[in-house]
């Protein structure tokens, strides 16, 4: 009888997973990838839709063309999962399996910040949208960037969007009377890179964007056009672009596989604490960031460790915490911060200065992924 593996959720870690355990094993295992959704779109293509660089129709990646020897991947909500039997229950009926990689990323928290579901954000691919449309309207007045908790995905993104937006008021002629903003929870941008950090903060200085680091907004009151920090101060707007609260999907939590909020693993093998169970990407605990690029390195390591268990030879390699995250600065120019996060005594990352070159990069990063999952 064949191998059963079962992954829930079809974002960067679990399409990963899915291939590559079709590549190393094809027919000899049965993969079950399960999604909600109908469509995949990469996470940085949100800001692309957003600035009216990309429609949505352009972005979405439908699942229907990721076709891997040995995997189906069916569109069913997961509605229960008992770790300990490794039993799924989705709106469809239930799965059982040998191994379980529970991949099913970060939701977005929006009763954690009281008007914050009133308000814009631009974390989830609708209030990306919909602010293709807000955003022209706005012509003068103050925007505020604001984060609403740590951790959340993709940590440059806040400041990818205000360095996106001057130039997006820029381009408008109406910058000069635009005030910019962005308040986070962090000490600096990038705290791995403070050489990141240090270049993202001249950044903003040239651009006249204000930074308030180690504030998280508390509230929104869209009525008083105003946002509550967590010290207790208010800051008025005119413009308010929303990180919500990140945590883990309610139906892990119900589970019993979370602690803190999200499902603690080995960081280095992505073990939960249940037999044969595995949790990667934005919904593990491993000290890494939550970003596409990470939870595609630890699939590498788990599905390495599933070919080895499966065939009942060798051994699985380690998730290396490395990864390189790409920045956007504006005016056609794209970084890479070169981040590794398990070698030494600390976490520790490499600036590369913005480019036209990056962009490329960049650009052939997503192309690649593109075309290695849906044959695009």
């Amino acid at each position: 009888m064949k191998q059963r593996v079962v992954v829930l959720g079809a974002g960067f870690g679990g399409l990963e997973l899915g291939t590559l355990l079709s590549e190393s094993l094809g027919a000899e295992v049965q993969v079950t990838l399960i999604d909600q959704s109908d469509t995949y779109v990469l996470g940085y293509s949100k800001l692309d839709v957003m600035f009216g660089h990309a429609t949505l129709d352009a972005v979405r990646l439908p699942y229907r063309n990721f076709v891997k020897p040995g995997v189906r991947l069916l569109r069913e909500t997961v509605t229960a999962i008992d770790p300990a039997t490794r039993r799924v229950t989705t709106d469809a009926g239930s799965h059982d399996c040998d191994y379980l990689v529970v991949a099913l990323g970060a939701d977005y928290d929006f009763a954690a910040t009281p008007g914050l579901e009133r308000a814009n954000e631009f974390y989830s691919v609708a209030g990306a949208n919909r602010l293709r449309d807000i955003l022209p309207a706005f012509t003068r007045g103050h925007a505020v960037i604001g984060v609403c908790g740590a951790p959340y995905k993709c940590p440059p993104a806040p400041s990818e969007c205000a360095l996106m937006l001057h130039d997006h008021l820029l381009s408008r002629g109406v910058r000069d009377q635009c005030d910019i903003t962005l308040v986070m929870p962090l000490p600096s941008p990038v705290p791995p890179s403070p050489e990141t950090s240090k270049a993202l903060l001249a950044a903003f200085a040239e651009r006249d964007i204000k930074f308030v680091p180690q504030r998280r907004v508390s509230a929104v009151d869209a009525g008083r056009r105003v946002v509550s920090l967590d010290d207790g101060s208010e800051m008025a707007y005119d413009l308010f672009l929303g990180v919500p609260k990140h945590h883990a999907n309610a139906v892990v939590q119900a589970s019993g596989m979370t602690e803190a909020g999200w499902v603690p693993v080995n960081p280095r093998t992505l073990e939960t604490k249940f037999s044969n169970v595995y949790a990667i990407g934005d919904i593990a605990n491993t000290g890494t960031p939550k970003a596409g690029v990470f939870a595609e390195g630890a699939a590498k390591a788990v599905a390495s460790t599933l070919v080895a268990r499966i065939r009942g030879a060798g051994e699985g390699s380690l998730y290396a915490g490395t990864g390189s995250c790409y920045v956007e600065y504006g005016a056609g120019r794209v970084g890479r911060i070169d981040i590794d996060f398990f070698s030494g005594p600390k976490p520790s990352g490499t600036y590369n200065e913005p480019s036209v070159a990056l962009r490329a990069d960049k650009e052939r990063f997503g192309a690649s992924r593109r075309a290695r999952w849906f044959g695009l």
